[in-house]
């Protein structure tokens, strides 16, 4: 399930820096919230979110934005937030509503937070690995 040639019928990926607690926070909270399993995820510095980044000519050196690949599409900073959080449970969907603003605009605030998310939540030394019962969700 690992190969990006692999068809993800009905998943969705979420990319994200492995080594960011800010990003593995943000996961936690979508694990937490995503109780029908919709989202499975990857950090953008495995084999898989490299294959993605490199497929769909993305800086594969470059993780400060959060990415989703959906419907072999690819989502990025605040509007791969907005369409995440469609699929969550509980008030949460209701973000979305967002989406309306330009995203120029969602874009400024969110690279506001990625610019400066090592300094004010830190950075781990290694990718973060899954608890046993969370592995089949992580490519």
């Amino acid at each position: 399930m690992g190969n990006i040639h692999t068809p993800l019928v009905g998943q969705q990926v979420i990319l994200f820096d492995g080594v960011c607690n800010f990003c593995n926070a943000s996961i936690n909270f979508v694990i937490d919230h995503d109780p029908q399993k919709r989202f499975k995820f990857a950090s953008l510095q495995s084999d898989f979110g490299y294959e993605v980044l490199k497929k769909y000519d993305r800086n594969t050196s470059d993780f400060d934005s959060v990415i989703l690949l959906k419907n072999n599409r690819l989502y990025i900073k605040s509007e791969a937030a907005l369409e995440i959080a469609k699929d969550l449970s509980g008030f949460w969907k209701y973000l979305s509503v967002f989406s309306i603003l330009p995203t120029f605009i969602l874009d400024f605030f969110y690279d506001l937070v990625a610019k400066n998310r090592y300094k004010l939540f830190g950075k781990s030394e290694v990718c973060r690995m899954p608890s046993p019962d969370l592995k089949e969700r992580f490519l």
